[in-house]
């Protein structure tokens, strides 16, 4: 089995964790890390980020592991102009334009883009669609947390003036029961959580911060939004983990017969779960090129046996 020549963009905590997960894989070698920064803690080669296109002919797939604020909306499409793309975009109101925009930069130099993995958008994306597709009358919801949105902590880290920044989603212990028990009617995300941040600013920035935050469009504009501005050392003690999680639940019958699908993800470190969501994608990439696709794809569009490095024989053999 030929090794699927790997290449990270960016090294934050996603950056970091899709490295370790890449050396865990039977069929991929990491053959660099492209950043802004021409230093890095690692063993791995570093390279600047603005010399990608050199190291076309030595890349298979290319992992983005950049902010879906701004850096992927601007950035992505012109990586995938040079090899196989794979990002955790997470915007989800967005999504059509970017698969659309990644579409057309990957046909053009005939590679693939898989948009918008990780767990959500990506592992709910697939229970959302399997469960409602199965359950008539589908009365479905979805519920994140508790634990730390990577998406909506960098987007409150690029607010002017926030030193250190994160953002917990906590879903209604109320709202998930009426779920499990098909009640929860049309209720929507934004009444189902809510979403708390814990900010490190100067205190004359504090209520500019706060406003900034809380009428960020497609982020926090509708949801119920706390804003905790604390001192840095407390910071640094109580808000360095990254848990996170969630729930999919969809309830329906069969003509009395009540039937619920509960998806349920407890994760102890956030951006490790969703890089392992991204390598697998990766491969699953790779694949498709190789056999003569080009484009974006989403996790709906994807076999699921195309992320498995098990060959397919096996796991018809062992699954089905």
């Amino acid at each position: 089995m030929s090794n699927i020549r790997a290449a990270i963009v960016g090294y934050g905590n996603l950056g970091k964790s899709v490295e370790k997960i890449i050396a865990m894989q039977p069929d991929m070698e990491l053959m660099g890390i492209f950043s802004r920064r021409a230093e890095l803690d690692t063993d791995s080669p570093v390279f600047p980020i603005d010399k990608i296109a050199d190291y076309a002919d030595q890349l298979d797939v290319l992992f983005l592991c950049l902010g879906s604020a701004t850096d992927i909306p601007q950035l992505a499409p012109q990586y995938a102009k040079t090899a196989n793309t794979v990002d955790t975009y997470d915007n989800h109101r967005d999504i059509p334009r970017h698969r659309q925009v990644m579409d057309e930069a990957a046909k053009a130099a005939g590679n693939v883009a898989l948009v918008a993995t990780g767990w959500d958008p990506g592992m709910f994306s697939l229970n959302r669609t399997l469960a409602e597709a199965i359950l008539p009358n589908a009365k479905q919801h979805s519920f994140w947390g508790p634990g730390l949105s990577q998406g909506h902590s960098d987007a409150v880290r690029r607010v002017a003036g926030v030193k250190k920044g994160v953002q917990y989603t906590l879903p209604s212990q109320a709202a998930l029961d009426l779920a499990r028990q098909g009640k929860a009617g049309d209720m929507n995300n934004k009444q189902a959580h809510i979403r708390q941040c814990w900010i490190v600013a100067d205190q004359v920035d504090h209520q500019r911060i706060e406003h900034d935050i809380r009428t960020m469009p497609d982020y926090f504009v509708g949801y119920e939004t706390e804003v905790h501005f604390i001192d840095e050392a407390t910071f640094d003690r109580e808000h360095s983990g990254m848990p996170h999680g969630g729930h999919v639940v969809t309830t329906g019958d069969t003509g009395g017969f009540s039937h619920s699908i509960e998806y349920i993800l407890k994760l102890d470190r956030n951006p490790d779960f969703t890089a392992a969501v991204q390598v697998a994608y990766g491969r699953a990439a790779h694949r498709l090129q190789t056999a003569g696709q080009t484009g974006a794809f989403t996790v709906l569009e994807v076999a699921p046996y195309l992320i498995s490095p098990t060959p397919l024989d096996e796991l018809i053999a062992r699954d089905v």
